[in-house]
């Protein structure tokens, strides 16, 4: 008799996270429903369960059935990198393209504590607030004069649009220290890990953050997380290799090599091809392989056509362009990085945050008349990170505004890529990410031409025009 086909949710609000958990993983050897096993659940054998399968014997898969919803308030920027840096979770965070900061809305590091830096911590970044306060008026007045009302267009429409144009130029003035809200949706196998980096981390704020998750999440999950605990490996890896980073002398700031593409395997067109031949029959890939370059470069830009061309906008590629990748050593400004880690099937090997490698003047502060403003703030940052460099470099982040530039090694393969360049180009886009991905774009079209003219870069600007439109200096 043919079963009836059925799909259903399991009720979170009647069966915990860890319950849910165990039901998925029982279908592999019960013939019972899903209905069947919960039912027969109770909190005893479920935490039995888990103690026995995920803890015991590591099927920490289970694990992954078990998802929250976690909210995390008044937490320095700083320490949502730590938080945002694992790859299977989902986050929404408190925007500074949106929303505007209060003025005392900084985070004061517990290092700082008794330390006789602190007083002038708090009036450092008490300035780069009042510099913030200070600067939303008066590039407000800019952005109003070059982007007048539409016909047709309310007044509460247009200040919509003004808001986000000046309070986008303004938060080069946030520094890393500046609070935010994050609310992140993850599954219990990721958290375990998460808490884990947490608890290893040299900043006693993200240590403590990963204290209060591991608590509130054992309310919901008290077997899957309850083994969260520090890593030697990631307490002593990072700080071997940070001496190791010493010997080398900071380069400084290199405008030239800003963008640049450090390696790119020349073969990886034709393994895409031969990827996707691969895929439509039952060849080896070697055959596939072979296939592929006898081809002329008119039959491989056809292939590319077939693959590419009927991609609609919101479509993402087939998995099959994975096969090709591509590093690039950036160097960007903060707040551009603060959306750059979004991306997070990327690979990312971001540098510490400093005041080494310069900073980035936005055009429309020189136009608003406070550039030398903007420069005092600035140089008063830098100032106090060198001080604070005294305990340690992790701390002194914590001082450095969104306008700093920070290098990040990033590894990533060309279906990223797509997406990557299609969203950060776009004009709704942040003027710092569009000039990343536009160069990006271009370093990929250069050495890519077969697919990098099916890249979705938005055709109205060049990484060029944004810089001169949107910047006095970028360095």
């Amino acid at each position: 008799m043919t079963r009836e086909r059925q799909v259903y949710l399991l009720d979170p609000q009647k069966l915990n996270p860890e319950t849910i958990a165990v039901t998925f993983a029982k279908t592999s050897r019960s013939p019972q429903s899903f209905r069947e096993i919960a039912a027969e659940l109770t909190d005893e054998k479920t935490t039995e369960f888990h103690e026995k399968w995920v803890v015991g014997y590591g099927h920490s898969s289970v694990a992954e059935h078990a998802v929250l919803h976690i909210a995390v308030e008044n937490i320095s920027r700083l320490a949502v990198e730590c938080l945002e840096s694992n790859r299977l979770a989902s986050y929404t965070e408190k925007s500074t393209r949106y929303q505007k900061w209060g003025a005392d809305d900084f985070f004061v590091p517990p290092e700082l504590e008794n330390h006789p830096l602190k007083t002038a911590y708090q009036e450092t970044c008490q300035k780069l607030f009042d510099t913030y306060h200070q600067s939303l008026p008066r590039v407000r007045e800019v952005v109003a004069q070059e982007i007048p009302c539409r016909d047709g267009e309310s007044e509460a429409a247009w200040e919509r649009r003004c808001r986000t144009e000046y309070i986008d130029v303004c938060r080069f003035v946030l520094p890393a220290s500046a609070l935010a809200n994050v609310g992140i949706t993850i599954n219990a196998r990721a958290l375990e890990h998460a808490i884990r980096k947490m608890l290893s981390h040299p900043l006693a704020e993200v240590r403590t953050i990963g204290e209060e998750i591991k608590r509130v999440a054992q309310a919901e999950v008290p077997t899957l997380v309850k083994y969260a605990n520090p890593v030697d490996y990631l307490i002593k890896v990072p700080q071997d290799f940070a001496r190791e980073a010493s010997c080398l002398e900071d380069a400084g700031s290199q405008k030239a090599d800003w963008c640049k593409l450090i390696h790119y395997d020349t073969e990886s067109e034709c393994r895409v091809l031969a990827a996707a031949v691969y895929r439509g029959g039952h060849p080896s890939f070697a055959e596939a392989l072979e296939y592929i370059e006898r081809a002329s470069g008119e039959e491989r830009q056809r292939l590319a056509a077939l693959l590419l061309n009927d991609l609609g906008q919101y479509d993402m590629p087939l998995r099959e362009l994975e096969h090709a990748l591509f590093t690039f050593d950036v160097t960007l400004d903060q707040g551009a990085y603060n959306e750059l880690k979004r991306h997070r099937m990327m690979t990312q090997s971001p540098q510490l945050l400093s005041t080494r490698l310069g900073y980035a003047v936005p055009r429309r502060f020189s136009a608003a008349g406070l550039e030398d403003v903007y420069t005092r703030a600035m140089d008063s940052a830098h100032q106090l990170y060198e001080k604070l460099l005294e305990i340690n470099a992790d701390t002194a982040a914590y001082v450095v505004p969104n306008a700093y530039n920070r290098r990040v090694l990033i590894t990533l393969n060309l279906r990223s890529a797509f997406h990557f360049l299609s969203l950060r180009s776009a004009p709704t886009a942040h003027f710092s990410i569009r000039r990343i991905a536009q160069k990006m774009g271009e370093e990929i079209q250069t050495c890519s031409p077969l697919f990098g003219k099916y890249l979705r870069l938005d055709p109205n600007e060049t990484w060029q025009t944004i810089e001169a439109n949107y910047f006095t200096r970028t360095a």
